[in-house]
């Protein structure tokens, strides 16, 4: 039985890697359909371990709920903080390839250690005899949390660059490929979900029935394949050259600036400095032009008479390069995109919360059949994979013909079309909520702790609806900051994009807490207590949707001020 799945699990996911090669051979690209194979591998390892984590530390460990819990949210923040590592020591020093080489190296490194931590009988603590749980074992939690963080930087040090990367293959200047990337961030995101679904069933089910080492060794060889699938096309790949820390530009700018504060901008900035060529002074990276706005950095690029008969020339830290001063300009503007991008992800983190609490509360049964409320999150990936290919080959096309523009949607319009389904995913989660309490009062249950007979399938809509705001909002945000970022600084703002998650997911704790400290007082239940029968979160979700819909507002007046580069 065991053998039969693994084989057609491998078999599946081998045609599935086979699809992804059509599908750049499709984009004109095998070495982009390489990366995108990586990234599915990848992909599965990580979900292979993540969405069943609770589960081993609670069984395996012996931690209780919220031990538990808080290991995971903690090892989960940490995967969406550390490609603020990865980022910058690609676009500084090492490169994305070797970036990727390098923290793969390690990622695999962390699987093999929870694999062995699995396996090997010394590495393991003893089962709970009842409620008896034997002492904790320095070296067996040590072990584990080695891999388990060990696997959190390799995921951050891969994860920014990856789809940078993948991008990279593509020749901005050339129409066609333009459009052909576009495509490629639509099958990208494609493959991450085909790897978190397979994770989520296969996987998952195989851990539960057929023992953790071999559910953590399937991660394992899965990205080991992913680090061959990397490796192979190495001959092909096309490069971007790392052009110095970008956090020191951004520094030299603003002193060089504040030096020069006292010296006035030059109507004519032809006057300002700017190295000859066709090339600027920051290796690997296209001159950008000069724009109007926050005209108090272009100081920074002033040549002052005392410059012109000095070597300042030759120092940044006293006079920048208009490119260099416009790679600042390019952050600040897009700060305030990144910022209201942040609610979405409060959102999206409700998939793994407050969902699941209200699954929880509904009836569960379908036919003979017990749905765990968890596993519904596999509709959220569903409706990834069944929008990408409708997007990619219905919408844009029909949108192209209105718009004209080349990829039918701009990034901005398509955030904004996600955050219009997300609010939507808020209102439906209300909506089933405010039903499913009116049933548990004509049934005279509101004070008891039980489900409602009501059907969970009730929730599948909603989930529909978030997976259906990631395919334009999460994809639109990541093709975003990798087509607006200055050339020398992709890897860093697709960090950023990526933090965006973790920031959301604090976000949405802070609302929590906030919610249950202001609805409790005076001894009232609250919107979210322990029985949600005598609750309102219908309420809570209806607070996500009006903070969404303001959230929605500002974006729109940031995204028809923003101006895009030009390289």
């Amino acid at each position: 039985m065991l053998d039969s799945i693994l084989y057609k699990s491998i078999c599946g996911l081998v045609c599935m890697f086979l699809y992804v090669l059509r599908r750049g051979a499709l984009l004109s690209f095998r070495n982009a359909s390489f990366v995108t194979g990586t990234e599915c591998c990848e992909r599965l390892a990580y979900y292979g371990i993540a969405k069943n984590l609770v589960t081993y530390l609670k069984t395996n460990l012996h931690q209780g709920n919220l031990e538990a819990a808080r290991n995971v949210t903690t090892w989960q923040g940490t995967c969406y903080l550390t490609p603020l590592i990865g980022a910058i020591l690609a676009d500084s020093y090492w490169g994305k390839y070797w970036t990727i080489a390098v923290f793969s190296a390690i990622y695999f490194i962390g699987l093999v250690t929870l694999t062995l931590s699995a396996s090997l009988p010394a590495l393991q603590l003893p089962k709970c005899l009842g409620s008896i749980c034997p002492e904790e074992s320095l070296l067996q939690y040590g072990v584990f949390f080695f891999g388990l963080y060990m696997m959190a930087l390799g995921t951050g040090g891969i994860k920014p660059c990856v789809s940078s990367f993948g991008a990279d293959q593509f020749d901005d200047n050339d129409p066609a490929e333009r459009v052909k990337k576009g495509s490629f961030f639509n099958w990208f995101y494609f493959c991450i979900n085909i790897g978190a679904f397979v994770s989520g069933t296969v996987i998952v089910w195989i851990q539960d029935n057929s023992g953790w080492g071999i559910g953590f060794a399937i991660p394992t060889v899965f990205m080991a394949l992913a680090m061959t699938s990397f490796f192979v096309a190495s001959n092909m790949y096309r490069f971007q050259k790392p052009g110095g820390s970008p956090l020191t530009r951004v520094c030299q700018v603003v002193v060089a600036a504040f030096r020069k504060w006292h010296i006035e901008v030059p109507h004519d900035t032809s006057l300002l400095y700017e190295v000859d060529g066709q090339t600027s002074a920051i290796e690997g990276s296209r001159k950008l032009e000069h724009t109007s706005e926050l005209e108090f950095f272009d100081k920074a690029a002033i040549i002052s008479p005392a410059d012109a008969k000095s070597d300042s020339l030759t120092n940044p830290w006293i006079v920048c390069t208009i490119t260099q001063v416009e790679e600042l300009k390019i952050l600040l503007r897009m700060f305030p995109i990144w910022a209201t991008t942040i609610i979405f992800n409060a959102v999206y983190a409700q998939n793994s919360s407050m969902f699941i609490e209200q699954g929880m509360v509904l009836d569960k049964r379908v036919g003979s059949f017990i749905v765990p409320p968890a596993s519904l999150s596999t509709f959220d990936v569903i409706s990834v994979i069944i929008w990408i290919p409708l997007y990619d080959r219905i919408l844009v096309p029909v949108a192209r013909k209105f718009t004209g523009r080349e990829k039918g949607f701009s990034e901005l319009q398509r955030i904004g079309i996600g955050l219009v389904l997300s609010i939507l995913a808020m209102v439906s989660a209300a909506l089933v909520e405010l039903k499913r309490l009116e049933i548990a009062r004509s049934e005279g249950i509101v004070h008891e702790k039980v489900a409602v007979p009501m059907s969970i399938l009730w929730q599948i809509p909603q989930y529909f609806l978030v997976g259906a705001a990631e395919v334009f909002a999460a994809i639109g945000q990541v093709e975003f900051f990798y087509d607006e970022a200055p050339d020398a600084m992709r890897s860093l703002c697709s960090a950023f994009a990526l933090v965006t998650v973790s920031v959301g997911s604090y976000l949405s704790s802070i609302i929590l807490t906030l919610v249950s400290y202001f609805t409790t007082e005076g001894g009232n239940p609250g919107w979210i207590p322990d029985n949600l029968n005598e609750g309102h979160l219908d309420r809570f979700f209806s607070l996500i949707a009006v903070i969404s819909f303001v959230n929605l507002l500002v974006f729109t007046a940031c995204a028809m001020r923003y101006k895009y580069k030009q390289a």
